[in-house]
């Protein structure tokens, strides 16, 4: 199976390929960069939910990976996170254990499920971070001698 195409600064800073000028330009013209210029919560969300909205999205933003195309990815993670958590505190208060108890948890493991997925699809849970690779760029680096003399190689 082919591996996902990565974008060039990435390639770049891994330093593991050698492409000619040309081929950077090339690569950078086709790429497609999503927009971050309209990142707003949805309007369904209550106003608690959007608080959390906008305090998730600013932290995606600090580590450069949401657009404006996750807003309703993030809206969903937020919902299902939000009933989760209403279906576990009934699930804790419950002092018995029965037909009710048990349909609960049934509930509480398909928004798990639904939680975890989208969390790990927008860089919110450990692995899905170790797993991006987000190139820095390098200011005020000084020159090595072979670059003085022959210049920055890319």
């Amino acid at each position: 199976m082919a591996r996902p195409r990565q974008p060039i600064e990435l390639i770049m800073a891994k330093g593991k390929k050698n492409l000619t000028k040309k081929e950077i330009e090339e690569r950078k013209n086709t790429e497609v960069r999503a927009k971050r210029d309209n990142i707003v919560a949805p309007s369904y969300l209550t106003d608690d939910l959007k608080e959390e909205f906008n305090r998730i999205a600013s932290e995606l933003i600090n580590i450069e990976i949401m657009s404006n195309l996750d807003c309703e990815a993030l809206a969903r993670f937020i919902v299902s996170e939000s009933q989760y958590q209403k279906v576990t505190l009934k699930i804790l208060k419950m002092k018995t254990i029965g037909p009710t108890y048990v349909e609960l948890l049934k509930v509480q493991e398909k928004l798990f499920k639904m939680c975890r997925q989208s969390a790990s699809d927008l860089g919110l849970t450990i692995s899905s971070r170790c797993k991006l690779v987000i190139p820095k760029k390098e200011e005020n680096k000084e020159k090595t001698e072979e670059e003085k003399m022959f210049g920055s190689q890319l």
